[in-house]
C-alpha cells in the first residue's frame, strides 16, 4: 500500500485536502458585508468577489452556501430553544399539579384523597415525559450537528466544594476563633475554573469582524499624536478619554459610563533584546505568555485557534483567557476572555491587537459577569535587525468594581500604573534580558559553575519565581483569610492574610502548605528597600530564620542589565544549617522589584550545579514584592508585600494546627518590625 498518494498533485486525496481553507479575517469581513446585502449572489457577483479577495469562484460559492446553512441553523436553534423553554414550563406545571394532588382532602370524609384518578394522571405524565424526551433528543441532535457537541456537553457552572479545616491547639481538639474559617483547598491552592466555550462555526464570522475592527482601531491609537495622548506624572502617556469617545464612538451609541466604570488607557515604547518573530511567537503562545510575565499574568489559556498562522501565513487569530494581578492578596485580579489578532503589516513589522469578546457570549455560556473589559489594545513590533526590536504598547481597558480598593494600592491602581503599558514594557524588557542570559549565561561567577549548571540553576529559579508570584494571587480560586483578634499582625492597613492548601504539584513539597502575606507602606524608595532585602550582607537584619547569623554567597549569576538582577546560592554561617542552602533571585525594573528565595538541600544543589534537569526539585518560595505607591506627591514611598510559605505537614490528610497559624503570623510581624527598624521607619509610619 502506498501511503504517499495523498501528496501527489491532482490525486483525489490531494484535491480533497485542498478544499479545507481558512479565510483571513479581512476576507471574512468583506464576505459578510456582501452577504448582508445579497445572500444569493449571481455568477458575475461571485467572479467580482473572487478577483477582489484572491479566492476561487468555487470558494466564494461554497462560502455563501455554508453561510446560508448557518443562518438557517441559527433560526432553527432559536425556535428549538423557545420550544424547549415551553416544554420545561409544562413539565414544572405538571410537577406542581402532582404535588398539589397529594394534599387534596376528600369533602365527604375529611380524609386524604383516594387517588382514583392517579393512574390516569400518572399515565398522562408518562406520555408527556416521553414527548419531552423525544423533543430533547431532537434538539440535542440539531445542536450536535450545527455546534459540534451535544446539548448535554454544553458548559455549566459547577459548584465549588471546599472542605472546612478544623483548627485546634496542641492537638486537643479545642476550636480557636481566628476570624472566618480557613478552607483547605484539596487541589493545590487553585480551585478548578471553567474556561469559556470554544468558538462555534456561527460565531467565527462575528469574531473575525470584531478582530479586524480592533486591529484598525489599535493601529490608529498606536500612531496617534498629542490630540489623543497627554503626558501624566512620570512622563507616562495617558489616553484622553473624551477625545477618544468623540473619535471612536459608534454612530447612534452613547459614550455614557456608569459611576462604577473606570477607564484606563496608556501608551509606551522601548527597545527589547529579542527579535520581532520571537516576540510574536511568545504573544501567540499562552504558556510562554505566562512564563514571560509571572509578575502580571497569573495564568493564561488558549481557548480556540480561529486562524493558524504558524505555517508561514501572515495572520493569526486566537481566543484566549488570562488573569492579571498585582501580586498582593488585597488587590482583586482582573480576568479577560479576548481575541488576539496578529498581522504582519510589512517586512519586519508586526501588529498584535487584543479585544474582549462580546459580554453576552460569556453570559450565554454561564460565565460570571466580567468586571473588566479590554478595549482595542496591543503592540506594534518592529524588527531592528540587530537582535533588538522596538515595541509600542497600548493598554486600554474598562473596569467595573463596586468593591473599594485597599488604601495601600488605591493610587497605584487608579492611576493606571498597576496594569498600564509602562509596567508591561518594563516586565518585557526584564524578561527578554533574562531569556538572553539563559541562552548564553555570563561568564562571571565566583564559584566557577559550568555553563549547563548555570542554565539549570536559572531554570530552577525561574520556576521558583513563577510559583511565588502565583501564590500571591487574589483570584476567586484563592481563599485568603484575614486574621483577627489581639496580636493578629502588624499595624498596617492590609493586615495579615493566610491561606491553606494541599500541595500536589511535583515542583513543591507534598503535604499541607500554609501561606501568609501582608502589605505595608514604607516612606522610602523602592530602590532602597530592594537593595536592603536583596543584599546578603544585610540579610541577618530581617531574616528571622537565620537567628541573626550572617550568610555567605556561594554562587552568583547576573541575569540582566540592572546590577541587582541576579540569582544566588546562599549558605548560612551556622553549624546547625550547614546541610541547607538558600536559592534566591533578585530582579528589578522601572515598575518595581522582587526578591524571592527558597531553602534547598545540598544534594539538590549538586544536581543543579552538575547541569541536570531541576524539574523534580521541590521548592516552597517566600519573598518580597516592592512596588511604587503611585502617589503624585513629591515624597517617595513604596508598598512592600512580605510573604511566607510553610510546610505544615508532609501528610496530605493532616489537620492544620492553630499553632502553625500563630507561628507564621508572628514570623511576618517580626520581619516587618525588623525591616522598619533597619530602614529607620518607626511604627508610627
Amino acid at each position: 500500500m502506498d501511503f504517499g498518494d495523498d501528496l501527489v498533485p491532482g490525486s483525489e486525496a490531494h484535491r480533497r485536502k485542498k478544499r479545507y481553507h481558512r479565510h483571513t479575517p479581512r476576507q471574512i469581513q468583506q464576505l459578510e458585508a456582501m452577504f448582508k446585502e445579497c445572500p444569493h449572489p449571481d455568477e458575475n457577483q461571485r467572479l467580482h468577489l473572487s478577483r477582489e479577495l484572491g479566492l476561487e469562484p468555487r470558494q466564494i460559492k461554497f462560502w455563501f452556501q455554508n453561510r446560508r446553512t448557518q443562518m438557517k441553523a441559527q433560526h432553527e436553534r432559536a425556535d428549538n430553544c423557545f420550544l424547549r423553554a415551553e416544554n420545561d414550563k409544562i413539565r414544572c406545571e405538571n410537577i406542581a399539579m402532582r404535588e398539589a394532588l397529594k394534599n387534596v382532602i376528600c369533602p365527604t370524609c375529611g380524609g386524604p384523597h383516594s387517588g382514583a384518578d392517579d393512574y390516569f394522571d400518572e399515565h398522562k405524565l408518562r406520555m408527556e415525559n416521553a414527548h419531552l424526551k423525544e423533543e430533547l433528543d431532537r434538539v440535542s441532535s440539531l445542536t450536535s450537528k450545527y455546534l459540534g457537541r451535544p446539548i448535554t456537553q454544553l458548559p455549566s457552572m459547577q459548584p465549588l466544594s471546599m472542605s472546612s479545616l478544623e483548627l485546634s491547639v496542641g492537638g486537643l481538639g479545642s476550636p480557636v476563633a481566628l476570624g472566618p474559617a480557613l478552607d483547605l483547598d484539596p487541589l493545590g491552592g487553585s480551585s478548578p475554573f471553567q474556561l469559556p466555550a470554544p468558538v462555534s462555526e456561527m460565531e467565527r464570522p462575528m469574531m473575525a469582524e470584531m478582530a479586524t475592527r480592533a486591529m484598525d482601531e489599535f493601529i490608529r491609537l498606536a500612531q496617534a499624536g498629542e490630540h489623543l495622548w497627554v503626558k501624566a506624572a512620570g512622563g507616562r502617556e495617558v489616553l484622553n478619554v473624551d477625545t477618544y469617545d468623540s473619535i471612536f464612538a459608534k454612530p447612534g451609541s452613547s459614550s455614557f459610563r456608569g459611576p462604577d466604570v473606570h477607564v484606563e488607557g496608556s501608551r509606551d515604547s522601548c527597545l527589547v533584546l529579542t527579535s520581532a518573530i520571537a516576540l510574536v511567537d511568545m504573544f501567540m503562545d499562552s504558556s510562554k505568555w505566562t512564563e514571560f510575565f509571572p509578575t502580571i499574568v497569573t495564568r493564561a489559556r488558549t481557548i480556540d485557534v480561529l486562524v493558524n498562522g504558524m505555517a508561514g501565513r501572515s495572520e493569526s487569530l486566537v481566543l484566549m483567557y488570562e488573569e492579571l494581578h498585582v501580586m498582593s492578596p488585597v488587590v482583586p485580579t482582573r480576568e479577560f476572555c479576548f481575541l488576539r489578532y496578529c498581522r504582519q503589516i510589512e517586512q519586519g513589522l508586526w501588529a498584535i491587537a487584543d479585544v474582549s469578546v462580546d459580554l453576552q457570549r460569556d453570559a450565554r455560556y454561564g460565565a460570571p459577569p466580567a468586571r473588566s473589559r479590554r478595549l482595542p489594545s496591543g503592540c506594534l513590533i518592529a524588527d531592528m535587525s540587530n537582535g533588538y526590536s522596538k515595541v509600542t504598547w497600548v493598554e486600554h481597558m474598562e473596569t467595573e468594581d463596586k468593591t473599594p480598593i485597599n488604601q495601600l494600592y488605591r493610587d497605584l491602581v487608579l492611576s493606571g500604573a498597576a496594569f498600564g503599558a509602562h509596567r508591561w514594557l518594563a516586565a518585557l524588557q526584564r524578561a527578554c534580558e533574562r531569556h538572553a542570559c539563559l541562552v548564553t549565561p555570563p561568564h562571571r561567577d565566583i564559584a566557577g559553575v559550568t555553563l549547563e549548571g548555570k542554565r539549570s540553576m536559572m531554570r530552577l529559579s525561574q520556576r521558583m519565581v513563577g510559583s511565588f508570584c502565583a501564590s500571591l494571587s487574589a483570584s476567586q480560586q484563592h481563599r485568603w483569610t484575614t486574621l483577627s483578634g489581639p496580636g493578629a499582625g502588624v499595624d498596617d492597613a492590609a493586615g495579615v492574610r493566610v491561606m491553606v492548601h494541599r500541595s500536589t504539584d511535583p515542583g513543591q513539597p507534598s503535604g499541607v502548605v500554609l501561606s501568609a502575606a501582608t502589605s505595608i507602606w514604607l516612606p522610602v524608595s523602592c530602590d532602597r528597600v530592594f537593595a536592603f532585602v536583596s543584599d546578603e550582607n544585610t540579610r541577618s537584619q530581617w531574616d528571622v530564620l537565620s537567628h541573626g547569623n550572617p550568610v555567605q554567597e556561594v554562587s552568583r549569576i547576573p541575569n540582566g542589565s540592572h546590577p541587582g538582577n541576579s540569582i544566588s546560592l546562599l549558605r548560612g554561617l551556622n553549624a546547625s544549617q550547614n546541610s541547607m542552602l538558600i536559592l534566591q533571585e533578585s530582579c528589578a525594573d522601572a515598575s518595581g522589584s522582587l526578591v524571592v528565595y527558597a531553602p534547598i538541600d545540598l544534594p539538590a544543589a549538586n544536581v543543579v550545579m552538575s547541569g541536570e534537569d531541576p524539574s523534580a526539585i521541590p521548592l516552597l518560595p517566600s519573598g518580597f514584592t516592592i512596588l511604587p505607591d503611585g502617589r503624585a506627591s513629591s515624597s517617595t514611598g513604596s508598598v512592600v508585600t512580605v510573604a511566607f510559605q510553610i510546610l505544615v505537614s508532609s501528610l496530605p490528610s493532616s489537620r492544620l494546627n492553630a499553632e502553625s497559624v500563630a507561628t507564621v503570623n508572628s514570623l511576618i510581624g517580626t520581619t516587618v518590625e525588623q525591616i522598619k527598624a533597619a530602614l529607620n521607619c518607626g511604627s508610627s509610619h
